[in-house]
């Protein structure tokens, strides 16, 4: 082979590194459901294991939402990059249910990052009589939502006091 040839081998070799390196899902960061409501997660661990924050825009009460925390688990990703994970967000002070999410990460061919996920949440009910109308199931969207670095789902927080107790 020439140089040339030599030369457009590896060039071709190097975009296909480059493409394929560019099209892994990476969890972390800030995500943004069809409802909404906003996830960020942290780094994973080499383990796989993850944490964040979850503020929902939907409540069961319609109360005020707090960030609530949330926890989870990633598979090692695959060669193609696409890892699927689950996770367990605690509802924090404003409603007795735990949600369950269990999905997969994608990337498009343009570069855009989605996570699907089926949940279940599980709400207190009173009695074993009431068992039945317990457990609601769904699924959700989530998008990567681009920010500056850092935690800042704690400034996009509503505020949950009542307007009336804050006067002087």
């Amino acid at each position: 082979m020439g140089s040339s040839a030599v030369t457009l081998f590896l060039a071709l070799v190097l975009v296909v590194c480059v493409a394929s390196a560019e099209r892994k899902c990476q969890l972390s960061g800030l995500w943004r459901n069809e409802q909404q409501s906003l996830m960020e997660i942290s780094a994973v661990r080499d383990n796989g294991d993850f944490h964040g924050k979850y503020l929902t825009q939907v409540t069961l009460a319609g109360v005020c939402a707090r960030a609530s925390p949330l926890r989870g688990i990633q598979q090692q990703p695959s060669e193609s990059g696409w890892p699927t994970f689950a996770f367990t967000v605690r509802w924090d002070k404003f409603s007795n249910a735990t949600t369950t999410f269990a999905g997969q990460c994608f990337v498009d061919s343009g570069g855009k990052e989605t996570l699907t996920t089926m949940w279940l949440l599980r709400e207190a009910v009173g009695s074993l009589q009431e068992d039945w109308k317990a457990t609601r199931v769904g699924k959700n969207v989530f998008t990567r939502k681009r920010t500056p670095k850092g935690k800042i789902l704690p400034s996009l927080s509503p505020s949950c006091e009542d307007p009336a107790s804050l006067a002087p």
